[in-house]
C-alpha cells in the first residue's frame, strides 16, 4: 500500500518556511509552496506537497490551502500559529511554528530545495516574489493569459520545458508517479 505524506510535508514546508524567513504570511508561504513544487515538478517529474494550484490574478494559489488559511484544520492548527500585526491600513500575517520542523518525509533534494528557496527569498516580503512567480514564460502566465485563464488548474508538466535536456526523461517519470498514484486509489 502506497502512504501518502503530501499533508505532514506540506505543514512541516509551512513550519520550515515561516521558520527560515522573515515576512511569512499567507502570500508569502504560497508562492514558496508555489516555487517548491513545481521546481520539484520540473527536476523529477512529482509535487512535493501534493496540492493543486489554480491561476488567479495575485498569482498561482493552491485553493486548497487558500480555502482553509482561515479556519486551519487540528494538525496544521497544532503546528504554527497565524500572527496578524496590524501595518497602517492593512494587516500583515506571519507563519509561527509552534512545533520543531520533522524532516522524516523529505528527501534531499526537496530539504536543499527548501533550504536554497528559504535563503534567496529570507528577508523579501512577497510582492518581491512576484517577478518569480509570474515569470512571463512560467506555468502561471501560461494558465493566466490576461485573466481568461481565472482559476484554471496550473499543470505541473508546464514546469517541464522543451529545451531541458532532461525533459523527457523527466516527463516518463511523471507518467510513471501518476499511474503509481491512480493505482493506488490517491
Amino acid at each position: 500500500m502506497l502512504k501518502s505524506h503530501d499533508r505532514e510535508k506540506l505543514i512541516n514546508a509551512a513550519i520550515y518556511f515561516g521558520a527560515n524567513t522573515r515576512h511569512c504570511g499567507k502570500i508569502k508561504l504560497i508562492k514558496l509552496l508555489y516555487l517548491l513544487d513545481f521546481e520539484h515538478y520540473r527536476q523529477t517529474g512529482i509535487s512535493v506537497t501534493g496540492l493543486e494550484y489554480r491561476a488567479m490574478k495575485m498569482g498561482p494559489v493552491p485553493m486548497e490551502l487558500y480555502q482553509e488559511w482561515d479556519a486551519l484544520e487540528p494538525d496544521f492548527a497544532e503546528a504554527i500559529d497565524i500572527v496578524a500585526q496590524r501595518v497602517v491600513d492593512y494587516v500583515r500575517e506571519s507563519v509561527q511554528p509552534k512545533r520543531e520542523f520533522d524532516d522524516r518525509h523529505f528527501s534531499r533534494r526537496e530539504l536543499r530545495l527548501m533550504q536554497d528557496l528559504a535563503a534567496r527569498f529570507r528577508d523579501d516580503f512577497s510582492r518581491p516574489m512576484i517577478g518569480v512567480t509570474h515569470e512571463e514564460r512560467g506555468p502561471w502566465a501560461a494558465i493566466w493569459d490576461n485573466g481568461r485563464g481565472n482559476l484554471e488548474r496550473i499543470p505541473f508538466a508546464l514546469a517541464i520545458r522543451d529545451e531541458d535536456p532532461h525533459a523527457q526523461v523527466t516527463r516518463e517519470a511523471a507518467a510513471e508517479y501518476e499511474g503509481i498514484r491512480l493505482a493506488h486509489g490517491h
